[in-house]
């Protein structure tokens, strides 16, 4: 059996009172770019993957989740500190992105984004060619004029 403590009671009052942020909750992410892909991982925990929305619109990502609280009928909560929220985040993915091959996994409330970065922008090397059939090398031997070497 759970013990009555009003200080607990008191020190959530003060916190719903003085929480700015009642709009949607902004999510933890890493970042990170891995060969061709770069790798969103969002932390979501509690949050059914059918309520995640992903929009790309142009080069902005945007992430959508909700979270609903199951309330029974006629349940008395002896405590409820978890809240139903939304959460929102929103990315600029600047140039070099392939924006078709977007794709997103959910597992143990970590939301996983990979964005494949475009065959454009991928490093690539360019060949350099001679002018000509065989380039000529011209050495100095002797005081004479330099004879061509052909390669």
């Amino acid at each position: 059996m759970a013990t009555y403590d009003p200080f607990r009671d008191l020190d959530r009052l003060a916190s719903s009172l003085f929480d700015a942020r009642r709009g949607p909750r902004r999510m933890p992410m890493d970042l990170y770019r891995d060969g061709d892909h770069y790798v969103l991982s969002a932390d979501l925990p509690g949050i059914d993957p059918g309520s995640v929305d992903i929009d790309v619109d142009g080069q902005l990502l945007t992430i959508r989740a909700e979270r609903t609280l199951a309330a029974g009928e006629g349940v008395k909560w002896i405590t409820r500190e978890r809240e139903a929220a939304s959460f929102l985040r929103q990315l600029n993915l600047g140039q070099g992105i392939d924006n078709d091959g977007i794709a997103a996994t959910y597992s143990n409330g970590v939301l996983t984004v990979t964005i494949p970065v475009s065959e454009k922008a991928k490093p690539r090397k360019v060949e350099v060619v001679a002018d000509g059939a065989a380039p000529t090398i011209r050495t100095h031997e002797s005081a004479d004029e330099p004879q061509p070497i052909e390669q």
